[in-house]
């Protein structure tokens, strides 16, 4: 356990940067959002009813009150969050490889640190998810503020107030990667880190085996994902809907852990057995 937080602190030190980046990216560009959005608004509002003299009611039934939904669906917002699952996909594969081609081929000092290689892998594997869980929790924090922000440059009858969890609901997108259930918090990122260990295992294929790694990569993650949605594929080819929800539910909670403990178990005997130093 010891080798494994150390190697975790280690990992982490090392995509710091890049996170501490992304994080000051999202910041900026959200503020940036809401008072571009805000502003855009009040300022339609003045020359409507300042300038051209519309009544305020015909102007509020024209246009209605602005809100936070708004504001988050506006590019600005969006696009941070894109830019950071960009980067965790970015790294997925680059906190490998980085190992392999960087300087003096890292990747061999690692493997020959007196612990076991598959903390290696966990060590990677949990900082994509600390990474992921930063994202979402640094969202979290600021949402409030930037909820803020919008309120004190838009005049209270122009505008139609929801708290936090509301605007959660009412977006989608922000819904994905914000659970409003904790069901949901361990379907959704339970399936990520499936998706990663996937991903993982393939690249140890590709490493192990040169070029015909890359096929055999390929050909693993086909069969996860076939093995992963298969109990959908019995639900309406074979069983022609016989299962209930809750019972489909927890066949692909099972064929999700099943695939899980698979990939980390190829993970483990690429990294021991075909992977040398």
């Amino acid at each position: 356990m010891k080798s494994y937080l150390k190697l975790v602190n280690f990992e982490w030190n090392r995509v710091t940067r890049l996170f501490a980046v992304l994080l000051g990216i999202t910041f900026v560009a959200q503020m940036i959002g809401v008072i571009v959005q805000a502003n855009k608004y009040v300022k339609m509002a003045d020359q409507s009813i300042n300038v051209d003299l519309m009544p305020k009611a015909q102007f509020l039934q024209d246009f209605g009150q602005i809100d936070f939904v708004r504001v988050v669906r506006s590019v600005w917002f969006m696009g941070p969050i894109m830019l950071c699952i960009a980067g965790v996909a970015f790294y997925i594969f680059f906190i490998w490889y980085r190992d392999w081609f960087g300087k003096n081929t890292f990747i061999y000092r690692l493997l020959m640190l007196p612990t076991s290689r598959l903390n290696i892998f966990l060590a990677k594997l949990t900082t994509i998810l600390l990474m992921t869980f930063g994202f979402v929790a640094f969202q979290l924090m600021i949402l409030p503020l930037e909820n803020v922000v919008f309120k004190s440059m838009v005049p209270a009858e122009f505008r139609l107030d929801f708290g936090t969890r509301e605007v959660i609901r009412r977006v989608p997108e922000l819904g994905l990667i914000i659970p409003s259930s904790i069901v949901e918090f361990f379907l959704y990122y339970g399936a990520g880190l499936m998706a990663v260990s996937i991903i993982f295992a393939g690249i140890l294929f590709e490493r192990s085996f040169k070029w015909k790694g890359i096929i055999l990569g390929a050909g693993y993650a086909t069969v996860a994902v076939f093995a992963f949605i298969s109990p959908l594929l019995l639900q309406d080819f074979v069983l022609n809907g016989f299962l209930y929800p809750i019972e489909l539910l927890l066949l692909e909670i099972l064929a999700g852990l099943i695939v899980l403990g698979v990939s980390i178990w190829t993970s483990k005997y690429l990294l021991k057995q075909k992977i040398t130093v």
